[in-house]
């Protein structure tokens, strides 16, 4: 495998076309299952507004910076960890790798795999009924 050199000013791979589809397919993917969160916890935003931010950055409605990322995902994962469900808390989880998206692109698969998993517990949760 040929390794692919890192530019030296970030701002060029940051903003790269593919890392903003990546963000933004990762904030699709977490939206789609955060209605499994917020029906548990309706007053709970994190989760939400992590989601938006990173949507917003890859449409190139908002900066972001490394500081205001690492919030916003952590605040996304202590969400998950104050949720009780299993599919809200793998649906906040999804939210706070989607964000993490802005600072290293592969943490979109994280979205990914969380959201799935959060499908998954919903349909487990709804067999139960």
């Amino acid at each position: 495998m040929i390794k692919t050199p890192k530019p030296k000013d970030s701002k060029l791979w940051r903003d790269s076309y593919y890392h903003k589809l990546f963000g933004l397919k990762a904030a699709n993917e977490a939206q789609r299952v955060l209605k499994f969160f917020e029906k548990e916890r309706p007053n709970d935003k994190r989760p939400r507004e992590a989601i938006e931010a990173i949507k917003a950055w890859a449409e190139d409605n908002r900066i972001l910076g490394m500081k205001e990322v690492r919030k916003l995902s952590l605040d996304a994962h202590a969400a998950a960890r104050d949720a009780k469900s299993d599919v809200a808390i793998f649906a906040a989880r999804a939210a706070g790798q989607a964000v993490a998206t802005w600072h290293v692109p592969t943490h979109a698969l994280g979205a990914f795999g969380y959201a799935g998993r959060a499908i998954i517990a919903g349909e487990k949760k709804s067999a139960k009924k």
